[in-house]
């Protein structure tokens, strides 16, 4: 009986359409990076076939073992995670003025990709068992350390972006096991008061980007570059597109990181209004089938990781997009399951893999 159940209810759809968008980031990165003639072993291609292959099998275990069972070891694999974002901050590799990678055989793994589902876990586990029990001031303060100390540990690598989608993670959780509002607006409205403290902890470059998001012509050839450029390539492609491997701005290396956190550029530019459209709605389908899994179960363990599931994988999109093109600044933020990278890839495979865990025993507790 159990087994039918698991056939009945596992969503087919939301991995077609996984598999969907993976195939058009992978187009997307051949486009971004045929440019620079790297053999096929050698390329960025491989190197994102190789990661999926990964992804695939911790995919298949975070769908067939009972989600029980990790949240069991949240606090372990949040403990590792934590250890792992110290020690990123000692003997990670640095690029482009950051320290949040360890190179592995030629490979980059990024521990703070791996803390938004480990911090989910976490959560989901205390708030989770807690159920009824989350509507006074003192239940907030065990939610608030976890989220805090990988907050403080990923700003200092320094990387604002995964940093800050800590946060909406973070209330979705707290709103879905059951704290009261009012505190959630105090907490909210504290941070917001401590803005202006935050603000002279940025480095340079990052308030250079924030201010340029106001006006990217106060630095045209150098913080504001990208996002000039960007928004051209996506103006450019009109309602069609120029074609896959056409895109002028693409090819032409007028695109800084357009293979990773402007890889939406190339798809505006290549394949248009229409294209940009399409990835768009695949994504919404993706971010509504996630909420129907954590609105159908009734675990309220359940429902907690599916709401910090589909928060930060709907924010990520949501905020990549709106940098890529101009309407937020630009905070280092890869396009899920599209963007290069191993460990974003990785993590959003899982991510799907516990979605699908939640949405298979949702009528078994």
């Amino acid at each position: 009986m159990m087994k039918i159940k698991k056939i009945k209810n596992f969503d087919a759809m939301l991995l077609a359409l996984v598999f969907i968008i993976f195939i058009i980031g992978l187009l997307s990165i051949e486009s971004a990076t045929q440019a620079k003639n790297l053999p096929f072993m050698e390329g960025y291609l491989f190197k994102q076939l190789t990661w999926f292959g990964v992804a695939i099998i911790f995919l298949i275990i975070a769908a067939r073992i009972s989600y029980h069972k990790f949240l069991d070891a949240a606090y372990i694999l949040y403990g590792i995670n934590v250890a792992l974002l110290a020690l990123v901050l000692i003997l990670g590799q640095a690029r482009l003025g950051a320290q949040r990678w360890f190179s592995i055989a030629g490979f980059a793994f990024q521990p703070s990709e791996f803390m938004k589902l480990t911090l989910i876990l976490a959560l989901s586990a205390y708030v989770g068992s807690r159920k009824g029990d989350m509507d006074s001031l003192k239940s907030l303060m065990v939610p608030l350390l976890l989220m805090g100390v990988p907050f403080a540990l990923v700003i200092l690598q320094p990387d604002l972006g995964t940093a800050l989608l800590l946060i909406p993670v973070f209330f979705a959780i707290l709103l879905i096991g059951g704290a009261r509002i009012k505190y959630l607006i105090w907490m909210i409205a504290a941070g917001l008061a401590a803005t202006p403290f935050f603000w002279h902890m940025l480095r340079g470059y990052q308030k250079q980007r924030l201010m340029v998001f106001i006006n990217p012509n106060t630095d045209p050839l150098g913080a504001g570059y990208t996002i000039i450029q960007s928004k051209i390539a996506v103006g450019s492609g009109g309602l069609l597109g120029k074609g896959w491997l056409n895109g002028t701005q693409n090819q032409l290396n007028f695109i800084p990181e357009r293979h990773t956190d402007f890889i939406f550029s190339v798809i505006g530019e290549e394949w248009g209004f229409l294209g940009a459209a399409a990835i768009i709605l695949l994504y919404l389908l993706v971010i509504h089938r996630s909420f129907n899994i954590g609105n159908l179960t009734s675990d309220s363990c359940g429902k907690c990781i599916a709401a910090g599931i589909t928060v930060l994988l709907g924010l990520q999109v949501v905020i990549n997009i709106a940098m890529t093109i101009g309407l937020m600044p630009v905070v280092g933020i890869p396009l899920p399951l599209v963007s290069y990278g191993g460990s974003s890839l990785l993590a959003t495979l899982v991510a799907i893999g516990l979605l699908i865990n939640v949405g298979i025993r949702r009528s078994t507790f």
